[in-house]
């Protein structure tokens, strides 16, 4: 096997190659490509390969004497075949010879930057971490597939109550049936999308600014909440402290309620993820209505009872529970089994009940307690006399996993 020549194709036919791709293509003897590549150079005498998904072009390459070129759609290594190539041939033997991607194409259509975007491909993902990554991020390009349509893409983003982009869907790009349409999240649904396609989502503010507040405790009256299914202000700002938060973790908020707990770390999770799980179809409610006024980036929401729900999310580096639904032991052993040493876990509990059934369950497995009991008490705006009013305690249960 000589040198394994990966050469892009623009996306304007042999217009889009360079003089030194196209003098590669038109010595090479083998030419490997999908039949739309290689019929842009169906007057060459090279044997050519027609490619399909299930061929292993890595194996047929180094079967094969001559020299040739692979032929790909744009940048080899953009979501392409270089990927593979690499894994299994030697650097040395292979060179890329890169060319205009259909995202770079796209956002040169829209006439937007394009170096502060994140780039998604749907194959191999679920529908639910490529809207993860649209909500944790300003601009998205999408190159879809067959199952994770445009459509689909903005019913999710819907569903959870995010529909604050500006959409361009990129169609044929290059081609006589090039098609760019401006859109909304709300509209993208009802459109129809051809087989290739780039959908971009670029996330619009409306200038509110508790879009871009980066403080600890927000106020309790910012908040939807239902029958005060909400951890108090006081008691958010210490138990986040307690969590002790870094960037990239990963965060379980059980008993997520109205979502304040979760909203409020996101800020302290640039590069994280949070799951907020709840069981309450009415709280769900509020929650969502919260989500959608504060715009975290990295929550997603978990519908289910804990600890059923929790078997398909990633695993805990930290655990927040505000409410339990009377399962708390149940819970308390899921969380044991995927937490790792050092992880940790931290309830807020008003109830003695609460309070004693947790500590005796992290003391029985080896996890290092401690118990912080928290008295509030606040002036009202609404007296003529400034008098505190006491809160009902709140016990801030602390629980590190054992490091041994």
């Amino acid at each position: 096997m000589g040198i394994v020549y990966v050469v892009g194709a623009g996306v304007e036919g042999q217009e889009g190659f360079s003089a030194r791709a196209l003098s590669l293509v038109r010595q090479a003897q083998v030419l490997y490509g999908a039949p739309r590549l290689l019929e842009l150079f169906a007057d060459l005498p090279a044997r050519k390969v027609e490619l399909n998904d299930n061929d292993d072009l890595p194996s047929l390459v180094q079967a094969d004497s001559g020299s040739c070129v692979v032929l790909t759609s744009g940048d080899p290594l953009f979501f392409s075949i270089g990927r593979s190539l690499l894994r299994n041939l030697p650097k040395e033997k292979l060179e890329f010879v890169p060319n205009v991607s259909s995202v770079q194409f796209a956002f040169a259509r829209i006439k937007e930057p394009w170096d502060d975007a994140v780039f998604i491909s749907a194959t191999g993902r679920s529908l639910a971490d490529i809207v993860d990554r649209v909500v944790a991020n300003n601009k998205a390009a999408i190159l879809t597939d067959a199952q994770h349509t445009p459509a689909a893409i903005a019913s999710e983003l819907l569903r959870r109550g995010r529909d604050g982009y500006t959409v361009y869907l990129c169609e044929n790009l290059g081609s006589g049936d090039e098609r760019i349409v401006q859109t909304t999240v709300q509209k993208l649904p009802n459109l129809s999308a051809a087989e290739l396609n780039v959908v971009i989502f670029i996330k619009s503010y409306d200038g509110d600014s508790l879009v871009e507040q980066r403080t600890f405790g927000i106020s309790d009256n910012q908040f939807v909440a239902l029958k005060k299914q909400m951890t108090g202000e006081e008691a958010r700002v210490v138990a986040l402290a307690k969590l002790q938060l870094s960037s990239g973790m990963t965060l379980w908020d059980i008993g997520s309620g109205s979502g304040s707990v979760s909203i409020e770390a996101d800020y302290l999770l640039p590069y994280g993820r949070i799951f907020a799980i709840e069981r309450n179809s009415e709280y769900l409610v509020a929650m969502r209505s919260n989500l959608n006024k504060f715009k975290p980036r990295n929550v997603r929401v978990v519908e289910g009872e804990a600890p059923s729900c929790l078997e398909d999310i990633s695993d805990p580096d930290r655990v927040f529970i505000g409410g339990s639904g009377g399962n708390l032991w149940d819970i308390l052993e899921a969380v044991d089994m995927r937490l790792p040493a050092d992880g940790r876990v931290v309830i807020t509990a008003t109830t003695l009940d609460t309070l004693v059934s947790a500590t005796d369950y992290f003391e029985n497995s080896g996890y290092a307690v401690e118990v912080i009991t928290l008295n509030v008490a606040r002036t009202s705006p609404d007296t003529d006399y400034k008098v505190f009013e006491a809160r009902n305690p709140v016990y801030v249960i602390v629980a590190t996993k054992d490091l041994g």
